[in-house]
């Protein structure tokens, strides 16, 4: 019964009395069950949480009361967003037993709206990679190719939405983390603009980078949930007072004469052959929905990896400084302060981790500011205008997900430069604050997915959304 769910699809079966909320949330748990522990993508269930939600769900079919949007939608939540009563762990050590006091704002907007939280997913520790290697509980597998990553840092909630073990669920993305496990599991994955949604109960990584956003199996229920979770909080001072619009309707637009922008920059070398040749294929059917391509240029591209594992491990350094043994937990004695702090960090904090809080002190550190911190804030700054200047001309912007297709388990782990350059193609859109969309572009030698990327400008992600479901609906999974 698992099988292939939609949220509309949930709605109608709960109203039609074909299954209940509960029934279906069991079938769901027996196939995580059943799964879970070849792929390693959930860190933590919730059985009675469900319940009690999939229990409201029914009541409201019994009374034949009106369905919220999201009424029976089993979901997942990646382990880095905060869930009340249930392990909150950042796939981390430091803090293998922390259950949180409270709801992180969009998991509260998930539920007032009728969805089921059946658990958390693993991820990189602390967001902090792209192939969910870095997990201090092991990492994921590709449902796809089981020998691949699923991508990182949220490649748990890639991977239960992609194997049929959630409907949905949410990620995070800093530099990409959404978007490309997006891309390497086959199913299109949402990262809204800076400030779209509420950030409060996320467990930071880097504060002016980290968003929260949706993965599901199509693009309208993608638009769907984060029609739910968008909008302004008070707890968040940074999520925006701008209204949401109703994406679901918006994204039934059609496309015809939308000027769509391919970067050239985006097309250089290092490119996998496979993946540039489903692009292509993929930029086609735009062409066939009568979209204008235009040529534009991104000029300051190249300096998108540097200025964003500047900023992102800056802020990391910063905000990883309140994980000291002291308030909450992992905690080592030592024979002093100092000892206890450096035994607590040293047991707690995975190789990753460790890596990029040294990188960020040191970029942070007296002397050094000016010639790395700073200067990376400006090169920010120009990165952003590139994206400014682009949509005068354009109304979106096409390029590849990653450059490479999903990798093998173990294949780039020992080497950090790799496996940050494969982020080249995200971090200039979370660096700008734009909102941008992985939708799947085929699968090379009809195995290994490959994720055509969409930005649009800060706050479009209706039109966003509209090009990706165009592009679903015109075939573009299969070129």
């Amino acid at each position: 019964m698992t099988g292939n769910w939609t949220i509309d699809g949930v709605k109608e079966a709960l109203a039609a009395k074909k299954v209940s909320a509960r029934e279906l949330a069991g079938d769901f748990y027996k196939r995580i069950e059943e799964r879970n522990p070849e792929l390693n993508a959930f860190l933590a269930l919730s059985p009675e949480r469900a319940r009690r939600q999939t229990d409201r769900i029914d009541a409201l079919v019994a009374e034949g009361k009106p369905l919220p949007p999201l009424a029976g939608v089993p979901v997942a939540i990646k382990d880095v967003i905060s869930t009340r009563g249930i392990t909150s762990t950042c796939g981390s050590k430091i803090l293998q037993n922390y259950v949180p006091p409270y709801d992180a704002t969009a998991v509260e907007r998930l539920e007032v709206a009728g969805a089921v939280i059946l658990g958390k997913t693993n991820c990189d520790e602390f967001a902090m990679g792209s192939s969910n290697e870095n997990s201090a509980y092991g990492p994921v597998k590709n449902p796809l190719a089981l020998d691949r990553v699923p991508g990182g840092s949220s490649g748990g909630s890639a991977a239960v939405v992609a194997a049929g073990l959630a409907v949905a669920s949410l990620g995070t993305d800093t530099g990409g983390s959404i978007r490309q496990p997006g891309s390497f599991c086959g199913i299109p994955a949402m990262m809204g603009s800076y400030g779209r949604v509420s950030r409060y109960g996320l467990i930071a990584f880097a504060s002016s980078l980290d968003r929260i956003g949706p993965f599901a199996n199509r693009v309208k229920d993608v638009a769907a949930i984060l029609q739910v979770i968008a909008g302004r909080d008070p707890n968040d001072s940074t999520s925006t007072t701008a209204a949401v619009p109703d994406y679901r309707s918006e994204i039934e637009k059609p496309v015809k004469g939308l000027r769509l922008g391919i970067p050239k920059d985006y097309f250089a070398e290092g490119m996998d052959s496979g993946v540039r040749e489903k692009i292509e294929a993929g930029i086609e059917i735009f062409k066939k929905l009568g979209c204008e391509l235009v040529d534009i240029r991104m000029p300051h591209t190249d300096y998108a990896i540097a200025a964003y594992y500047i900023i992102a491990t800056a802020e990391a350094s910063s905000n990883l400084a309140r994980y000291d043994g002291v308030r909450y937990g992992l905690r080592v004695d030592g024979d002093s302060l100092i000892s206890m702090y450096r035994k607590t960090r040293g047991a707690g904090f995975g190789a990753e981790v460790k890596r990029r809080i040294v990188l960020g002190t040191y970029v942070l550190s007296a002397g050094y500011y000016d010639a790395y911190y700073l200067k990376g804030q400006k090169v920010r700054a120009l990165i952003a205008q590139d994206f400014r200047d682009a949509f005068t001309k354009v109304d979106a912007i096409l390029t590849p997900t990653s450059p490479v297709p999903p990798f093998k388990l173990g294949e780039r782990t020992a080497d950090p430069l790799q496996m940050y350059l494969a982020d080249i193609y995200t971090v200039t859109g979370s660096l700008a604050g734009v909102p941008g969309i992985s939708v799947p572009c085929g699968k090379i030698g009809g195995t290994l997915p490959v994720g055509l990327q969409i930005f649009g400008p800060a706050f479009g992600e209706a039109r966003v959304l509209q090009l990706a479901h165009a592009f679903e609906q015109a075939g573009g999974a299969t070129v």
